[in-house]
Formats: C-alpha cells, sequence, structure tokens
C-alpha cells in the first residue's frame, strides 16, 4: 500500500503573497522612476525634463534596495499607517543618498547642492500620496446606498477605537456619520474626519437639529460600555421621539478591535445607574476555599447564582439542596459543564420537613450555609397563607436549629425590603424569619463560645430578571405584541441585577464573618497574624442584631420600566404597544422601604453594604411565636396563623384587598398608628 503524501496547499495559493510583493516592488519603482526626473527639474527646471533611460532605471533600483531594510514591499496599502509612512521616509532618504552617490561616482554633476533633500521629499509625497490614495478609494468603494447611517455616542477613546474597527471591516455595513461626544468643548472638531455633533446631555436638541436637516441617523450606537443610568435613559427618550433605535457597540480595545464588528441590543439591565462595587474577592476565598457550604433554594434564581460564585472560590464540597427537581437538574447540569472539578451533592428535600433537614445537616456537615429557600411571589403567598408561612417561617427555623446544632460556624439568611413595614403575608414572613435569625445571633453571640453558630441576614430588593419577576413578564408580553401591564402608574422598586447581589450578599458574608470572628478563624492557619480591618461601630451593630442592607440605589417606577423595555425594542410606548394599569394586587404596595422607621442606616466599612439598627426581639418570646405559627398554618387555620403573626410582627398592616396608598407618607403614619 503507497502511502498517502500530506495534503499541501495549491502552489497558486502559496504564490499568491509572493505574487504581491513583487507587485509593490513594481509599483514602487515606477513611482521611483518618475520621481527621479521631477525632482531633478523641481532642482534644475532650466535642464527640462527628458533624461536617460539610465536616470530612471537608477531611480527606481536604489529605491528598492534601500526599502528593503524597511519592509517597503510587504507594506499593505490599505492598510497604511503612521509606521508605514516612517518607513517610506526612511526608505526616501536612503534612496535619495544611494543615488546622489550613485551621480557623483560615476561623474554625472549634480543638478543642484539641494538636489538629494528634494528627492527625499519627492519620494515620500509620491509614494506616500500612491498610498493614501489607494486607502481613501478603497474605503469609498466599499461604500454603498445599503450602509446603516450611525451616530456613535460615548467617549472620544472609545469612538477612536470603534472608527478603527469599522475601516478594517469592509463588511461591516455601517457608516459612521457623527459622534455625540462625553468631554466638554469638543464640539465642531473631528475623530477620523468624523465631526463631534456635541454633548450627550444635548442630544435632544442635536437629534430635533439633524431632523431639520434631513440628517437623521438610522441608529444611535452607544459605544462607552460605562455609559449607563439617567443618561442612558435620556438618550433612549430622544431617539424615541425620532423614531431611531439605539444598539451597543462590542467592547473593543486597541489590542483586539475586532474582525467583526457586531452591534447588540441595549440590554435593560444597563439603564440601571449603580456603579461597579469593588468586593473583597480574597476575603470570599479564605471563608469558602476547602469548606463544605450548602445552599437552600439552590434552583432558584438568587440560590443558583448563590452557587455558581461560590464553586468559583473552591469549596471543598457544594451541597445544593431544593425542592424542585427540574431547577436542581438544570443548576447542576451547568456546573457540571463550568466547574466539573469541584465536588458537589445534589439534595431534593423540603425545608419544612425537620427530619430529613437534620439528616442531610448530619450527613454533610456544613461549615457555610446559604438560606435562599423561600415562597417569594406575593400574590401567590396570599392565596395559599399557610404554606408561605410554613415555608418561610418554620422552614427558615429548621435550617436554622438544624446547622446550629450540626456545629455550622455560620449561617447566611436572604431576606427581602418586603419584609420592611410587610402589607403582604410574604413580606410579613420574612420579617418573622428575620426576627427569630436575629434572636438566634444575639444568644449565640452571648455564650462566648469560640465555636458558637453566627447568623447573618442580608436584605434587598428585586433583582432583575428573577423567576416570577416584572421583566421575563414584560418580554413575553412584548413578543406577543402588548398590552404591558402595570398593576399602578406610582408602583416604585428597588431594582439590582443578579450577580450584583449576590457579590453583595457575600461580601456581607465576609464582613459579618470578620465581626463575628469565625471567618478569621477559618483562616488563622493560611493567613497568620493578618487582622481584618473593622469598624468598632458596625461590630456593635452586628452584635445586638443588625441586618445587613445592600445599597439599592434608587427605586424605579415601574411603568418607566416598561417604558424602556418597549424602547429597547425599537418600538414606541402607547403608540406600537399600550400600557394597561390592572390595579394593585392583595398584599402589594405602591412602594418598597429598605429600612424601617426605627431602623436609621449605619454606613459600614464595606461598599455596597448597609445596616440596619437592630430591632430585636427575645429568643424564648420569638421561638414561642414561631411555634404558634407553625402549629397554626398546619391544622390550616390561615386566619390564626395570620393573627399570631401579627402579633409577632406589629407593624405589619395586611393590605388583603389590594388598596392603594396614597402617599408614602400616608402610609408611615397609618404604620405609627398602629404601631404605637
Amino acid at each position: 500500500m503507497v502511502p498517502q503524501r500530506p495534503e499541501v496547499a495549491p502552489r497558486r495559493t502559496r504564490l499568491r503573497p509572493f505574487n504581491r510583493i513583487l507587485v509593490n516592488m513594481l509599483l514602487d519603482g515606477s513611482v521611483a522612476a518618475a520621481a527621479a526626473p521631477l525632482a531633478r527639474w523641481l532642482a534644475a527646471p532650466r535642464d527640462g525634463l527628458l533624461h536617460p533611460l539610465w536616470f530612471l532605471a537608477s531611480g527606481a533600483i536604489t529605491l528598492i534596495v534601500s526599502g528593503l531594510p524597511f519592509r517597503m514591499p510587504q507594506q499593505y496599502w490599505r492598510f497604511s499607517g503612521i509606521s508605514d509612512l516612517l518607513g517610506i521616509a526612511g526608505a526616501s532618504v536612503a534612496s535619495a543618498a544611494l543615488f546622489t552617490l550613485g551621480l557623483l561616482a560615476t561623474g554625472y554633476p549634480l543638478p543642484s547642492p539641494t538636489f538629494p533633500v528634494i528627492y527625499a521629499l519627492t519620494l515620500v509625497l509620491m509614494l506616500g500620496g500612491l498610498r493614501a490614495g489607494y486607502r481613501l478609494t478603497s474605503g469609498i468603494s466599499r461604500r454603498n446606498t445599503s450602509q446603516r447611517k450611525v451616530v456613535l455616542v460615548g467617549a472620544d477613546q472609545v469612538a477612536d477605537i470603534f472608527l478603527r474597527a469599522i475601516d478594517r471591516n469592509s463588511a461591516s455595513g455601517v457608516r459612521v456619520t457623527g459622534l455625540i461626544g462625553q468631554g466638554t468643548h469638543q464640539a465642531g472638531r473631528r475623530i477620523h474626519n468624523v465631526p463631534i455633533l456635541g454633548h450627550v446631555t444635548d442630544i435632544a436638541a442635536l437629534l430635533d437639529g439633524m431632523a431639520r436637516r434631513n440628517a437623521l441617523p438610522q441608529s444611535l450606537v452607544i459605544t462607552d460600555p460605562n455609559f449607563r443610568g439617567e443618561g442612558l435613559g435620556r438618550v433612549l427618550s430622544a431617539a424615541e421621539a425620532h423614531g431611531i433605535e439605539v444598539m451597543r457597540a462590542p467592547v473593543l480595545t486597541t489590542l483586539t478591535p475586532a474582525e467583526r464588528v457586531e452591534l447588540r441590543p441595549v440590554a435593560i439591565e444597563d439603564l440601571l445607574n449603580r456603579p461597579q462595587v469593588p468586593l473583597d474577592r480574597a476575603g470570599m476565598e479564605r471563608l469558602i476555599r476547602d469548606r463544605i457550604v450548602l445552599v437552600t433554594g439552590a434552583g432558584g434564581t438568587i440560590g443558583s447564582e448563590l452557587v455558581r460564585q461560590i464553586a468559583g472560590f473552591m469549596p471543598k464540597h457544594l451541597v445544593l439542596l431544593d425542592h424542585g427537581e427540574f431547577a436542581l437538574w438544570q443548576i447542576d447540569v451547568e456546573l457540571g459543564e463550568r466547574v466539573p472539578h469541584v465536588p458537589r451533592s445534589i439534595v431534593v428535600a423540603d425545608v419544612r420537613d425537620a427530619e430529613r433537614i437534620n439528616g442531610v445537616f448530619a450527613e454533610y456537615r456544613p461549615a457555610l450555609v446559604f438560606h435562599a429557600a423561600a415562597l417569594k411571589h406575593v400574590p401567590i403567598v396570599e392565596q395559599n397563607p399557610c404554606e408561605g408561612l410554613l415555608t418561610n417561617i418554620d422552614g427558615t427555623r429548621i435550617v436554622a436549629d438544624a446547622a446550629q446544632h450540626h456545629a455550622a460556624r455560620a449561617m447566611v439568611v436572604i431576606s427581602t425590603d418586603k419584609a420592611v413595614n410587610p402589607s403582604s403575608l410574604m413580606g410579613a414572613s420574612k420579617r418573622a424569619a428575620e426576627m427569630y435569625c436575629q434572636a438566634l445571633d444575639i444568644a449565640s453571640r452571648a455564650s462566648g463560645r469560640a465555636d458558637a453558630m453566627r447568623c447573618v441576614t442580608v436584605r434587598f430588593g428585586n433583582v432583575l430578571g428573577s423567576t416570577g419577576s416584572v421583566v421575563p413578564l414584560f418580554r413575553r408580553q412584548l413578543e406577543r405584541g402588548g398590552p404591558l401591564t402595570v398593576t399602578h402608574p406610582e408602583m416604585r422598586r428597588y431594582f439590582m441585577t443578579v450577580p450584583e447581589a449576590v457579590g453583595l450578599v457575600l461580601q456581607a458574608t465576609v464582613r459579618g464573618g470578620d465581626a463575628a470572628g469565625f471567618a478569621h478563624d477559618f483562616v488563622r492557619d493560611q493567613v497568620s497574624g493578618v487582622e481584618p480591618e473593622r469598624s468598632a461601630g458596625t461590630d456593635a451593630l452586628l452584635r445586638d442584631g443588625g441586618i445587613f442592607v445592600l445599597d439599592m440605589g434608587k427605586p424605579v417606577k415601574i411603568v418607566d420600566l416598561a417604558r424602556q423595555i418597549i424602547r429597547l425594542a425599537g418600538l414606541r410606548p402607547d403608540e406600537d404597544v399600550a400600557i394597561r394599569f390592572t390595579g394593585l394586587r392583595p398584599g402589594e404596595k405602591l412602594f418598597e422601604e429598605l429600612f424601617h422607621g426605627r431602623e436609621a442606616p449605619v454606613p459600614t466599612d464595606a461598599p455596597g453594604l448597609l445596616i440596619a439598627t437592630p430591632r430585636v426581639v427575645d429568643q424564648s418570646e420569638v421561638s414561642a411565636a414561631v411555634d404558634r405559627i407553625a402549629v397554626l398554618a398546619h391544622a390550616g387555620d390561615a386566619a390564626g396563623a395570620i393573627a399570631a403573626l401579627k402579633m409577632l410582627v406589629p407593624e405589619f398592616d395586611h393590605n388583603a384587598t389590594g388598596e392603594a396608598r396614597s402617599s408614602v407618607t400616608d402610609a408611615a403614619q397609618d404604620r405609627e398608628k398602629l404601631v404605637s
């Protein structure tokens, strides 16, 4: 059997680069041959332009020889730049010198003493002009009427990179007609011959002016990846008035400008004006690495993101607990693809099953527990009160007691802003869970035992895109053509992204652990003698049952969020897609609060984290109340369980009919009367 020869590239393909180099040399030589008599005429006009062929050939040969060290034959004319021009200048000077020496060596008189300088400058102008003309011609030839006219919005440095990427990509289908910058005193200047039209704060007036001149672009392209929040909302509103879509450019760098420049829609998360909070990732790793970590509600939005981020810190073993089989399967498959080296166990269990939960803790004995399991949808808990109370209150107690009994070092409880001045059963049940964990933590700290479990509670608002939240609902309604349904025009909510919320939860865990001392115990053998920076005031509040509250920024009106989602789809609210108000549902309120009136917020030394001044109840009292609620809920006595819950949470003002409060002040005054 004759062995097969390895496949080789066709000869034509192999010769193509060499042929292009020969073409470059031929063109450059021809230009030099023409430049030699032209330079002689400029130096001595009286001698005319007729010269012997050897004079032209000498000019060509000297340039070709001089251009080799400067790699002129390898230059790519369509991408000619400053470095290529410098190479041309060097080769021109060398060629002029070599040509002059040749003339002197053969006894041919120089036309004038300035001939070498004139010849070098002539070569630079003709060779550089040839390349610039080719690049300009090729750029014009790539333009056609099908190209999309866009105006860039963003910082000038990023716009420069984007314009370079567009220039390199002949098939981009994009033609930039203007720039709207973020710097001052830039209007009237140009970047790559594209005019800067003005400042982004004046975008409405700028678009109005373009409309009067019939010069509106088809799209506005956001080039700055950090441009978001109110500024982005202003751009969307101005674009909507003229029927212009808003897109976002890919993230480009001077090192990797990308072969293809693909524009993408603006994400709804970009409308949150939230600066990036620096996280103590080193502290998180010290806390989690080589520890057994258990996450309840691991299949939910927050729980699954907790699992993702925790897995990145290399725990010894990761236990995923949820009562939903499909949700667990999804996150298990994802972890198997992303971090297959992290050992994990999948546990199907209900947090309300005390015997099952105790068995799980006895088997795995986790050092760190994140409790994210809960019923969180307000209307569903209103319709199923006993189930909600048993899951959110009794389930939390069962997990906390099991963690303490089986020597967990810390438990982190995920709470909600709906627990503040609650009007729903969901919010009141989460407040009761907060109270139980606060009391448990105070008792643990008071015991003085070094191995006593610490309980850290973290409270925050809505997360964009979470299961059952308003954003996925709006997107589904938009796909069907609308209308988008909003309960009330004055409805406001706090929002943050899921990764950001979970990152701050881990930050709170590190901070709470430092204050309690257990984080330092975890890493004493790794970081001997290193004490974390701590605030004495923060530590005192935590010892008294303080709750971490994530800095959620400003609340967002839901109707504004709906309008922005419509705009991001390139449509017009109330014209292309209707918005319909359906009225408050049972348990809902127009606004959410992060702090009770008696929980003055206190800043911490960790960015993005606040502490609510403690309002606590004695552990025996809250335990007895939770016992009563659990017994009544198990018996199906919803009215009795709710009455017991109101005794435990006196600020609970149940809005069972979905009545809309007229203002925040009115609601606060009503609650103060109720509490007093």
